[in-house]
């Protein structure tokens, strides 16, 4: 089996183990984008909570961007990094408005894939991670994100080379999969990491994938035994949070 097939084997474990998945409502791409920035090192909760209150104080986009920056920052502060995150939402706000003439990213559903990724990527802060989540989950394009649970999970299956970091394993990670299956497999993936394949403690027992997984393979492991293998740091991979 080459990699490419044990990818989509993987993929197809996952839907028979998880289902098909569905996240959230698909929101319009700015929308979508300013909320993954809100998300970086923090949790959907956090995130969500942010998001809302930004758009309870202030009516539309061009609102936030021309607000005192302190009230931005006050507004998003759940979200954690606020005096960060708050100056640079405004910052890509203004210069969306100044390249386009005004606050929309609607017309990227028109431009060729490749050209909408790196359209996204000219602007400080919006790394390979967040462009992708923008393509993928609000416009339908075929782009594959690489969150910190994808990064160690493919690294513990052995679908990318033990010292490949987050933001060369977007377009490594891409290849191997067909492009419809982007969606099913990010999420699936990420619910594997959270739920089962944990940083510290991978739940190897009950893993669905134990033998498509490399280092399930190579750990040891009893079934008779512990719940989880003897974690070999040589088969960690390190929490990497993207350039988002």
């Amino acid at each position: 089996m080459n990699l490419a097939q044990r990818a989509l084997a993987i993929h197809q474990r996952l839907l028979e183990h998880y289902g098909q998945p569905h996240w959230r409502r698909r929101m319009p791409p700015l929308d979508e984008l300013i909320s993954t920035i809100l998300s970086q090192n923090t949790n959907d909760q956090n995130r969500d909570r942010a998001f809302e209150t930004l758009r309870q104080r202030f009516p539309t986009w061009e609102a936030v961007r021309d607000a005192d920056p302190a009230e931005v920052v006050a507004a998003i502060r759940t979200a954690g990094l606020a005096n960060r995150k708050g100056p640079r939402i405004q910052e890509i706000l203004r210069q969306i408005t100044a390249l386009q003439g005004n606050l929309s990213l609607d017309f990227l559903q028109e431009l060729p894939d490749e050209e909408a990724y790196r359209w996204l990527r000219q602007f400080k802060g919006i790394g390979p991670k967040t462009a992708a989540i923008v393509l993928l989950f609000s416009l339908d394009k075929a782009a594959f994100p690489v969150d910190t649970h994808i990064h160690r999970v493919s690294g513990r299956l052995g679908l990318r080379p033990a010292q490949m970091n987050a933001e060369q394993a977007h377009a490594h990670l891409a290849r191997l999969f067909p492009a419809e299956a982007y969606y099913a497999v990010h999420l699936n993936l990420i619910r594997l990491g959270r739920e089962i394949c944990q940083a510290r403690t991978p739940r190897c027992s009950i893993c669905p994938l134990s033998d498509l997984c490399d280092y399930y393979a190579s750990s040891g492991y009893s079934p008779k035994g512990s719940s989880s293998p003897n974690f070999n740091a040589t088969h960690e991979v390190k929490n990497i949070t993207p350039n988002t």
